[in-house]
């Protein structure tokens, strides 16, 4: 049998079926979290964990790969709950799995505990403080003070965010076998 695994798209442009199964299990995953385990406060606050699985995919496999897992967490998930799609909010979903992957490479002479949280909150500055406030200030019509909480919610998650990401690249085990994803 032929080996297609040729793990990073932004590469040589293939992928893999394995690629193809792990952006289908964090997007799944990202919906999980996203749309049924969310908790919601009011109608323009929701705490969850749905940009976990995304920031995952673009810093295990790639910004290609975090930007697509975040766009078909959001359109899935949508159609899956009955909201409408925001095409701004599910770029701002695609984005934060492009900047994550970008920004873990760009640092790549840090520390790892550097590149984790930079990765990660400048994804969630970018795409969830800013670009998801616009969508939903100019789809929904919400006030500047409705997605002023975002700011300080999606510091918090981050944070917890980051350290699970952390963690998990701490664990040598995990580790390797991120390692030989991107070595494909």
């Amino acid at each position: 049998m032929k080996n297609m695994s040729v793990v990073r798209p932004g590469v040589t442009g293939k992928i893999s079926v394995l690629m193809i199964v792990l952006i289908g299990l964090l997007a799944a995953m990202s919906i999980v979290f996203g749309k049924l385990l969310a908790i919601n406060i009011g109608t323009t606050i929701r705490i969850s964990a749905e940009n976990l699985p995304i920031l995952m995919a673009g810093i295990f496999l790639g910004a290609p790969a975090g930007f697509l897992t975040g766009v078909l967490a959001d359109v899935i998930g949508c159609l899956i709950v009955g909201y409408s799609i925001n095409p701004i909010i599910t770029l701002a979903a695609g984005s934060i799995g492009l900047l994550a992957g970008l920004m873990y490479r760009v640092l790549v002479n840090q520390k790892l505990s550097v590149r984790v949280y930079g990765s990660v909150m400048t994804a969630h500055v970018i795409g969830s403080m800013i670009l998801k406030s616009v969508g939903m200030m100019l789809f929904y019509h919400t006030p500047l003070i409705g997605v002023a909480p975002r700011v300080p919610l999606y510091i918090c998650i981050g944070a917890v965010e980051s350290a699970i990401i952390l963690l998990l690249l701490k664990n040598q085990a995990f580790a390797a076998q991120v390692e030989r994803l991107n070595q494909k």
